[in-house]
């Protein structure tokens, strides 16, 4: 009885150790500067930040402190920047650039937050380039989808 009664008390101890709060942190302004949850003292799940104006800087989640999933990025007028995917705290696959009017100005395949794989860039809506990068490195430009589609496999654009 005493070592059921030892058990339940240790774990009674480390489940409130590993508490879940909600964190809000403010400019020196008294303005909302970030807001998400904290597990164990590092960002955990959905978080936002904000630009000192009060708009939304960007906004995604964490994983034991590091970025991951999903994350969008905002500029100070609100319009959208870029939006992506995180591993471990690093962008990984496709990620979306926007140009002030808000239209995808190009989009790249990034790996360990470098460009590895292709991009792909756009004028008015429009595809006008492609570039292939390996470890952030250029390696070929095509200025012409028909010189792109025959170099290369649509499938590695997914």
């Amino acid at each position: 009885m005493k070592f059921i009664a030892s058990i339940c008390l240790l774990l009674l101890s480390f489940n409130s150790m590993a508490q879940k709060t909600y964190q809000k942190n403010y400019f020196d302004d008294g303005t909302l500067a970030s807001e998400g949850w904290l597990l164990n003292s590092k960002k955990t799940d959905y978080w936002k930040f904000y630009h000192a104006n009060g708009t939304i800087q960007r906004e995604g989640h964490f994983a034991l402190g590091k970025e991951t999933k999903y994350w969008t990025y905002y500029r100070h007028d609100g319009t959208k920047e870029s939006e992506g995917h995180y591993e471990h705290g690093k962008k990984h696959k496709w990620w979306l650039f926007y140009d002030s009017n808000g239209k995808i100005n190009h989009k790249c395949q990034l790996k360990n937050n470098q460009k590895n794989g292709y991009c792909l860039m756009y004028k008015n809506e429009k595809l006008v380039a492609a570039v292939k990068f390996s470890e952030g490195k250029k390696i070929k430009t095509w200025t012409d989808y028909r010189s792109f589609k025959k170099e290369n496999s649509l499938k590695d654009l997914q």
